[in-house]
């Protein structure tokens, strides 16, 4: 599993962004894909996730309702659709992959990050 992610970039509060983090390996479809977040100061925390199959998605009390989760294992990719994005939002965001789509220590694969930023 090689994890790269892209679509960060500078907008406003109120703006949209998506996300996306591609797979170069062969097992993109064997696992659960998350996506988390750290801005400067804080630990990296859950923003969501998605099982294998898509069938399943999990979200951050914080992120409901303004992002969605998405995967298209045709083409071992991993999106965020961030809407309605907030100041608060403005954080370097990851994907991973993992075993367990709700616990953050089993996800053992990490991109490099991007970094999002909201303006207020």
């Amino acid at each position: 599993v090689q994890l790269v992610e892209s679509g960060g970039g500078l907008v406003q509060a109120g703006d949209s962004l998506r996300l996306s983090c591609v797979d170069s390996g062969r097992t993109f479809g064997r696992y659960h894909m998350g996506w988390f977040r750290q801005a400067p100061g804080n630990e990296r925390r859950f923003v969501a996730a998605i099982s294998w199959n898509g069938s399943s998605t999990y979200y951050a009390d914080s992120v409901k309702g303004r992002f969605s989760i998405s995967r298209d294992n045709a083409k071992n990719t991993v999106y965020l659709q961030m809407n309605s994005l907030k100041p608060e939002d403005k954080a370097v965001y990851y994907c991973a992959a993992g075993t367990i789509p709700t616990m953050t220590r089993t996800y053992n694969y990490w991109g490099q990050g991007t970094q999002v930023t909201v303006s207020s």
